[in-house]
């Protein structure tokens, strides 16, 4: 916080004492009670005005006084400062093996005079990096893999003679280059019907990937581990007689198998949600709708 202003007064004074009696700072200081630093500063600002005499002229009156020793700074031009280009900073701060951020701003001042001191550049960059989703950018080779699970919706079945509702669970497979879907409606989600639905899948596809993505479910992983999963011993038998590869998503890890989740939900909104006023009384009936609107599904323009 600055230090208040004295009254014209004392800085008369300051001045009486210094330029008429030649008394040193620190006695003028003692003198006036304040601090020497401060007489230093109003010396230094009579001297700068052009008022090293005394007596002062006597046409100088105390507001002429305090406009000469305390002029009004002219306003300072709203130049908007230079940006740091982030992305290349960030980047030399994570490759290079001893950049600091200190070296960095260092070199951003010497090619921008006017930009931004140390600590707000500081800032500047957490905010900056704070807004980044540090996740690493997954490419998918064609025919490499396809992810497998099971929608969270079902399609209710009703019994003919009995009227009892079954409801059906919906399988879901998705290439990861192309997002290519297969869907299609099972009893349940126990391992024949698991399996049934890979097969029928591959053939509706018109071969095997390289790899298989499930989620942690039990009938893909029997004990779900970051690092070893202990996978089902039929669904790897099915995988080696395919020559394929199970790798399942890590655990809490939902960006693994993103594809098949976006792809269980393009199910859900261009098959389920049209079939929701229709009633089934068969699974063949329901695939066959499922298998009609799964062909406009896979063809429509991007």
């Amino acid at each position: 916080m600055p230090a208040e202003r004295l009254s014209m007064r004392k800085i008369k004074e300051v001045l009486r004492l210094k330029f008429g009696l030649g008394f040193a700072n620190r006695q003028i200081a003692r003198s006036c009670s304040m601090n020497h630093s401060t007489v230093a500063d109003y010396l230094n600002r009579a001297k700068a005005a052009g008022l090293g005499q005394w007596p002062l002229p006597e046409d100088l009156d105390e507001a002429e006084l305090e406009k000469r020793l305390f002029p009004i700074p002219a306003p300072r031009p709203d130049q908007p400062r230079t940006i740091p280009n982030w992305p290349v900073i960030h980047e030399e701060i994570q490759t290079g093996k001893h950049v600091t951020l200190q070296l960095v701003w260092q070199e951003y001042k010497q090619s921008n005079p006017d930009g931004y001191q140390y600590s707000r550049f500081c800032w500047l960059y957490q905010q900056w990096t704070g807004k980044l989703d540090l996740v690493l950018r997954q490419e998918h080779r064609a025919g490499e893999k396809l992810f497998v699970d099971y929608a969270g919706d079902s399609v209710p079945i009703v019994d003919s003679k009995t009227g009892t509702i079954h409801k059906a669970s919906i399988f879901v497979a998705v290439l990861g280059a192309s997002n290519y879907t297969y869907a299609e409606a099972t009893w349940n989600q126990e391992l024949v019907s698991w399996i049934g639905a890979h097969v029928r899948s591959l053939q509706f596809l018109g071969g095997a990937p390289a790899l298989l993505i499930p989620d942690n479910c039990k009938t893909a992983v029997l004990h779900p581990s970051r690092y070893e999963p202990d996978l089902n011993p039929t669904y790897q038998d099915m995988a080696a007689h395919y020559g394929m590869a199970i790798i399942p998503a890590r655990v809490k890890k939902p960006r693994d198998k993103a594809k098949v989740e976006a792809g269980v939900l393009l199910v859900e909104r261009w098959i389920l949600a049209a079939l929701r006023k229709r009633m089934f009384f068969s699974l063949a009936t329901l695939n066959q709708a499922i298998a009609e609107l799964l062909d406009r599904l896979n063809h429509r323009n991007f």
